[in-house]
């Protein structure tokens, strides 16, 4: 049976979308690795998918079509690579040799083998994995774990594995429509892109597997009860199992910060997150600009404030106005209406 993987992201991202690629690529040479990209890429860089670590490459533009700028300007770059995850996902269970698919974000690197979750997708439709595996006792630890899985979702939507039937179908389309209208960043109305939604999966659908091992997804908000030990023969352990693959979020201070305060002595930890930083810095890109998204800014290169971006998408009779919000008719609109930007 042929397993696809597929990641999201942007250019900005493509350092660690190399580094999960190629990690992926050292365990599982003969799986099928899309890069889904939401963006164009910078002047003077060339993006050749031939000389790279993916196999195949689908962009937003070829995912959505006519609607592909009126609909992603509605979204911030966070949510706009996350809110293509649903359609790509479709996109590959159209192909004929995809039995399994497995989603990874762009900043997980795999460490052993995932054949054990492609096992398990002979017998379940869908495998998620929980933010935690085991409840917390320290109170800083509960507000920053459990609470914040309360906030953001139950399970973490960096991994994803389905099987390719009809009951990981009749998911993936009901997530698309999910994704396609309500994939923002909403606390207040209880929604975070992509992820809250997925704490009605085992309501909705059957054959749900919750992979609760600990090598799966280690990161900052489960290293409260997870132990990374490094062997002497090199391999890399988490509470004594083989460690499947790390989420790296949020490199830089944030994550270091969080890092430090639950991996503590846990010096393979930082051992692991310096490897990572070497591996990033390796895979970067000088042509392409920090923080670039070729769709964060309006056609003539001014930046788009999110604050626009709601407004558009709360507004029907904007979308009709200014079918392509991106060119300078509507960014001399909201010049003459900032009065509703400061307000959105």
């Amino acid at each position: 049976m042929k397993v696809h993987a597929y990641t999201s992201f942007s250019f900005s991202y493509l350092n660690r979308a190399r580094v999960l690629a190629s990690s992926l690529r050292r365990q599982h040479p003969d799986w099928v690795i899309w890069a889904v990209i939401t963006d164009h890429p910078p002047p003077g860089f060339r993006f050749d998918a031939s000389e790279e670590d993916f196999d195949r490459v689908v962009t937003a533009d070829e995912l959505f079509g006519d609607i592909t700028e009126p609909w992603l300007f509605r979204h911030d770059i966070v949510e706009a690579c996350t809110a293509v995850k649903g359609r790509a996902l479709l996109h590959i269970m159209e192909q004929p040799d995809a039995d399994k698919i497995v989603y990874f974000d762009p900043d997980i690197a795999v460490f052993g083998s995932m054949q054990p979750v492609v096992d398990l997708l002979d017998d379940w439709s869908i495998v998620l994995t929980p933010h935690q595996t085991t409840p917390d006792t320290e109170e800083t630890a509960v507000r920053d774990n459990e609470i914040t899985s309360l906030h953001y979702g139950t399970y973490n939507l960096g991994f994803l594995a389905v099987r390719n039937d009809a009951e990981a179908r009749a998911f993936a389309e009901w997530w698309t429509a999910r994704l396609h209208t309500w994939c923002v960043d909403r606390l207040d109305i209880g929604v975070f892109v992509d992820q809250k939604w997925c704490n009605l999966i085992p309501c909705y659908f059957d054959s749900v597997k919750v992979l609760r091992d600990p090598g799966y997804n280690v990161a900052s908000w489960n290293l409260s009860h997870r132990r990374v030990t490094i062997p002497s023969d090199g391999s890399i352990l988490v509470n004594g199992v083989p460690l499947r693959f790390y989420h790296f979020t949020k490199l830089g201070p944030l994550g270091d910060t969080m890092t430090e305060r639950y991996a503590r002595d846990n010096f393979e930890v930082h051992e692991v997150w310096a490897w990572y930083r070497r591996e990033v810095e390796r895979f970067t890109e000088q042509l392409i600009p920090k923080g670039w998204w070729y769709y964060g800014m309006f056609r003539d290169g001014s930046p788009i404030p999110k604050s626009a971006r709601e407004l558009f998408r709360d507004r029907v009779d904007l979308q009709k106005a200014f079918p392509n919000p991106f060119k300078i008719e509507f960014r001399q609109w909201l010049d003459h209406h900032t009065d509703l930007i400061k307000s959105a």
